[in-house]
């Protein structure tokens, strides 16, 4: 299956001995993503954890093989052992979701990220995220994951609920149909900025998603071809399309990657990054894929 496999994103290279401790069943590939990463904005500044400020640069860490060498410098302890706060690597969402994709093809398990809005962080807003999606062999179904979130009352983060979680191509057509309200999706509600925000924003996440729907786990200040476009929204009825084809859960992957070829969508060789810590736009060559 196209998803068993891995990516240049979540190979783990060198680092591939490493994750065969790692119990191939879905609680503990969970518990190994999740015991690997820190938010680098959970509750206030990493300082108040106990990193040095310097670390705040591993959220700018692309590649699992990356991430996992730094995490075995920081402890050599095998993934799914409990770490010290300051032995994870500095990440975000995107960093959970990546983890656990890569743990999860390591053992051969179809698994992919999957980039949209969740609607249990702050009530009333849907904010930027990035889960992770598993197949369910058993119930011959995609499963959503949140690799980031610990024990929850509401639901299930082994399980999440589709109107919990709604990936880029869902919230676009639900605020195109006015079933839902754009200015509700943000990067966060204290981000002023309007590119965080709205139909700057749903478009960002439509595009992600399409990237990570086919392999190219992004980072999520990455930008390439129409997201670099101040007149994409002339196009939103491409990006209706877009939203259209890829809404289902079950759509086929040979469509899914035939979007991917349109120039307009498909990642460029070189993307743009620009740090959310210094703003600094740093151009990046990606490994060939």
């Amino acid at each position: 299956m196209f998803y068993a496999s891995h990516s240049p994103f979540t190979d783990p290279g060198a680092m591939s001995w490493w994750l065969d401790g790692v119990v191939p069943a879905l609680p503990d590939i969970h518990a190994a993503a999740h015991g690997l990463a820190f938010h680098y904005r959970a509750n206030g500044d990493i300082t108040e954890h106990g990193f040095p400020a310097e670390r705040v640069h591993e959220i700018d860490l692309r590649y699992a093989d990356e991430i996992l060498t730094r995490l075995h410098e920081l402890d050599p302890a095998p993934p799914g052992r409990a770490r010290a706060t300051t032995d994870r690597v500095v990440g975000c969402c995107r960093d959970f979701a990546l983890l656990f994709v890569t743990i999860a093809r390591h053992h051969g398990i179809p698994a992919r990220s999957r980039v949209g809005f969740a609607t249990y962080f702050t009530p009333e807003w849907a904010v930027d995220h990035a889960i992770a999606e598993i197949w369910d062999h058993g119930e011959s179904r995609w499963r959503l994951v949140d690799p980031e979130l610990d024990e929850r009352d509401e639901f299930d983060r082994l399980d999440v609920p589709r109107d919990r979680f709604l990936t880029g191509p869902l919230a676009w057509t639900q605020c195109r149909s006015g079933a839902l309200d754009p200015e509700r999706f943000v990067v966060a509600p204290d981000l002023a900025e309007s590119s965080t925000r709205s139909w700057p924003q749903l478009r960002y996440n439509l595009l992600q998603d399409l990237a990570a729907l086919n392999k190219h786990e992004m980072i999520l200040w990455d930008e390439w071809g129409l997201l670099n476009d101040p007149t994409a929204d002339e196009l939103a009825p491409k990006f209706d399309a877009l939203a259209d084809l890829l809404s289902p859960v079950d759509v086929a992957v040979d469509q899914i990657q035939d979007a991917f070829e349109d120039p307009a969508f498909r990642v460029t060789e070189v993307v743009t990054s620009t740090s959310p810590v210094t703003g600094a736009a740093t151009r990046v060559l990606l490994r060939a894929n």
